[in-house]
């Protein structure tokens, strides 16, 4: 499974999903460093990849995408405490997202939201 995401800055976004949330980029390097396609593994068989917006557009065709700072998706990040929620946040605004809403405890779980310097909304939460 792909989940693909358009950007604006490849060598930004690059370094934003490695510093951020500590993702491992996959395939070879090219010409300017980066993977081409720029993918990064989020879990066994799923990857991320990041499609500069012209490319993305491209694939759409007639069907718009969302606007920058409108999210049709939410993704999330699972992690196993208050603490590594609190540290992922500020792991993240650090490397450049900007955080939506500050870490809080619901009934459901404690979390965070952010987005990423593209505007794509993440979420960091306890599995509680």
């Amino acid at each position: 499974m792909i989940i693909s995401l358009p950007i604006e800055d490849r060598p930004r976004s690059y370094a934003f999903y490695q510093d951020a949330l500590g993702l491992a980029p996959v395939g070879e390097p090219d010409a300017d460093g980066i993977p081409e396609p720029l993918q990064f593994a989020l879990a066994d068989g799923i990857t991320m990849m990041l499609i500069p917006t012209e490319g993305f557009g491209w694939v759409l065709g007639d069907q718009p995408a969302a606007p920058h700072g409108q999210s049709e998706c939410i993704l999330t990040v699972t992690v196993d405490s208050e603490a590594a929620v609190d540290a992922q946040t500020a792991k993240a605004i650090a490397a450049g997202a900007v955080q939506v809403t500050a870490p809080t405890r619901k009934p459901w779980a404690y979390l965070a939201t952010f987005t990423d310097p593209d505007g794509h909304l993440w979420m960091v939460t306890t599995t509680d």
